[in-house]
């Protein structure tokens, strides 16, 4: 008998199949962040999210759980379905050999293996489907996935940490600390929901920094820690180039001594295309890390490299933590110079959700994508990040 659900009860149950999957950021590239229920008379028998390294999907963890339960069931799926044999058998034969009657699916998958196909096998199947159930919290979670797929380069997510007036050091380059205990948590949060994290080699050279996830029982959730270094400055001996996870170090100069001494220490060296100043072409280096399978993507600059992402349009979102403090126009700023000559050309971004405070500290995120067609006023960042 094929279960009726309130819309009510609906977009509760798809509001839990998201939250499951967002357990997945971070851990699934290249892979989709999914999450499943199943549910049997208005009880969850079966729940899932995608695992670490992207298998099993979803559908797979919370058929599992339930069992024979899934018979005569309702599933609850935050992305289309595969219909595609990979390493694993389709999910949508999963679902069909399950006896599930019916799929409410929040967002159809762009990727060309899928693409509406998983729904026709469903449907041809007799399983009755429900395609766009809570589609924007979908889409807005799976934004890199999505960016990936279609446009070839992650999602980009521009992080800063300032003081009140917009500022990341000190004149003499100190920084430590400009926000305080639970801002830095924050931030060490969102490392753990993203695939990679980028910096210039100018960051490592100045701060010798580790980019690594520090917070207790997160600490394996570290991402991949990517830098930009056109030249290949960077020392064998900086801390990032410790296996606390991998690092990849982009340049223009792949084939040198010095590749070879940051290889010994445990670096991958990428070539990726530069610019006729020699610095590495921004839109390449996406490109390239979209190529290798990364969907989020954390940048935690300088001045200098956040301006030229803006400059350069490749920035999706912004995450501003902003601590109580006043360092002055002598400080050095968080972005560096856009040149623009009138107002009309300044960078406008919009607000994704209400600002909010966590210890002293006041978190405020944004989106760039002036084309984006999801509804912002139906997610929360602090749901789904």
């Amino acid at each position: 008998m094929l279960q009726d659900h309130s819309q009510e009860q609906s977009r509760h149950y798809m509001k839990v199949a998201l939250g499951l999957a967002q357990r997945g950021l971070g851990q699934t590239w290249p892979n989709p962040a999914v999450g499943c229920i199943i549910v049997k008379n208005n009880i969850v028998v079966g729940r899932g999210f995608t695992q670490p390294g992207g298998r099993p999907h979803a559908e797979t963890v919370a058929l599992n759980y339930a069992g024979p339960a899934a018979k005569g069931a309702t599933a609850y799926v935050t992305l289309e379905p595969c219909s595609h044999h990979g390493k694993t058998p389709p999910c949508v034969e999963a679902l069909i050999s399950a006896g599930v009657t019916k799929v409410f699916i929040a967002i159809e998958d762009p990727d060309p293996r899928v693409a509406g196909q998983g729904i026709a096998a469903l449907s041809r199947s007799n399983v009755h489907v429900d395609v766009g159930l809570m589609k924007d919290q979908a889409a807005f979670l799976n934004e890199g996935f999505l960016s990936r797929i279609q446009h070839g380069r992650p999602l980009v997510t521009l992080k800063y940490a300032t003081s009140l007036d917009g500022r990341i050091a000190l004149e003499n380059g100190k920084s430590q600390w400009i926000t305080g205990e639970a801002g830095r948590a924050y931030g060490h949060r969102l490392r753990a929901e993203y695939d990679a994290i980028l910096v210039s080699g100018a960051t490592v050279g100045a701060d010798d920094p580790e980019l690594t996830c520090r917070l207790a029982g997160l600490e394996g959730r570290s991402p991949i820690r990517v830098i930009l270094d056109s030249h290949l400055k960077i020392l064998p001996d900086a801390k990032i180039l410790s296996n606390k996870a991998p690092t990849w170090i982009l340049t223009a100069n792949a084939s040198s001594s010095a590749a070879d001494k940051l290889k010994k220490a445990g670096a991958e060296i990428i070539q990726v295309a530069s610019l006729p100043n020699g610095h590495l072409d921004l839109k390449a280096v996406l490109l390239v890390l979209g190529e290798r399978g990364l969907t989020r993507l954390l940048i935690e600059g300088g001045a200098r490299l956040n301006a030229s992402l803006v400059k350069a349009q490749l920035v999706d979102r912004l995450v501003w933590i902003r601590s109580q403090i006043i360092l002055g126009g002598d400080a050095i700023p968080v972005c560096g110079p856009l040149a623009i000559k009138e107002l009309g050309s300044s960078v406008r971004l919009n607000r994704l959700d209400k600002p909010f405070i966590l210890g002293n500290d006041y978190i405020e995120w944004f989106q760039f994508n002036r084309q984006s067609t999801l509804d912002y006023e139906q997610v929360s960042t602090r749901g789904i990040l």
